[in-house]
């Protein structure tokens, strides 16, 4: 396959290992009730997207460019610790429980959390260029 760069196959594979890593610690802790809030998820979601706002506006506009960093650090990590299908497997199931309003609830603030937390991420990686 021409192009195709083992190295790159492997940063996700370790990216992907030491996210899905944390965030199956994580749900271990404090595992899902329908009736309430999913915190894991919630939080690893959140912090994620964060974490990718960083890394992408970081890579891209701070850094030389490297061939395994966003692979690494973008798709590997940040998409092992996220989590978008069990967010919606939790949410079918607060409906299924009959709780409609913590599920909208839980769906509306994950969406705009995850926006926001991307937004903050990106604005002080561009906030520390100028200083």
């Amino acid at each position: 396959m021409p192009g195709f760069d083992r190295r790159e196959l492997v940063a996700v594979f370790v990216g992907g290992a030491l996210g899905t890593l944390a965030r199956a610690g994580l749900e271990t802790l404090a595992p899902a009730d329908p009736g309430r809030w999913p915190w894991p998820t919630f939080t690893v979601n959140i912090v994620g997207a964060f974490l990718l706002g960083y890394f992408t506006t970081r890579l891209l506009e701070r850094l030389p460019v490297s061939a395994y960093r966003r692979p690494l650090l973008g798709t590997g990590l940040c998409g092992g610790l996220t989590t978008f299908s069990t967010m919606q497997l939790e949410t079918l199931r607060m409906l299924e429980h009959g709780h409609f309003v913590l599920a909208a609830g839980y769906l509306a603030v994950s969406i705009a959390a995850g926006l926001v937390a991307v937004y903050v991420a990106t604005a002080l990686v561009r906030r520390a260029r100028l200083r």
